[in-house]
């Protein structure tokens, strides 16, 4: 499937497919970042069973978001099974707004295709690397972010508090761009 799978910006004419649908992913642990000496590190937390989560369709609407963003689609033929948005900041790390892949279409390379092009994005653009974040409880999409080469930047355990998720936190994940800039 890899070699079948093609990797573009998604321009107006295919505006619906930023509206992939969100899909479920298993919970089976925490990532537990500590920051020492002025350095990052972690340790993992692995829950007794394994929920799943899913988060909410967004409903994206192309016209709006595409003021500051960039939407990038992982095809295999006509369909749509991955999609990164990145959305231009203001400090020199561009940021990985969402990022997600069909369910059946998971671990077979398509997420680090879209994160590779989402890199070359953002060097294009003059940033040194992206940033995105996730939530300490997915440790899957904490595990996949730092072995794609992400590191520790930040923790918000303040965010979720007065929310439906409280007792979360989100962990801030940078990446370099592999251009050098």
């Amino acid at each position: 499937m890899k070699n079948n799978i093609e990797i573009r910006v998604i321009d107006a004419e295919h505006r619906n497919d930023i509206n992939i649908k969100n899909e479920p992913f298993s919970l089976y642990g925490r990532l537990i970042p500590s920051y020492v000496n002025g350095k990052w590190d972690y340790a993992i937390i692995n829950f007794d069973g394994v929920d799943e989560m899913c988060f909410p369709n967004e409903n994206y609407d192309y016209n709006e978001l595409s003021k500051n963003s960039t939407f990038i689609g992982a095809y295999y033929g006509a369909r749509c099974i991955g999609l990164a948005i990145m959305q231009e900041a203001m400090f020199k790390h561009m940021y990985l707004y969402d990022l997600k892949v069909d369910r059946e279409c998971r671990r077979r390379g398509v997420a680090r295709a879209l994160l590779d092009r989402a890199d070359a994005i953002a060097a294009e653009r003059g940033y040194i690397g992206i940033y995105t974040q996730g939530q300490d409880n997915n440790l899957g999409a904490c595990l996949f972010y730092l072995n794609c080469g992400f590191v520790i930047g930040g923790f918000d355990q303040k965010v979720y508090e007065g929310t439906e998720q409280e007792g979360k936190a989100d962990i801030y994940f940078y990446r370099r761009s592999s251009s050098g800039q």
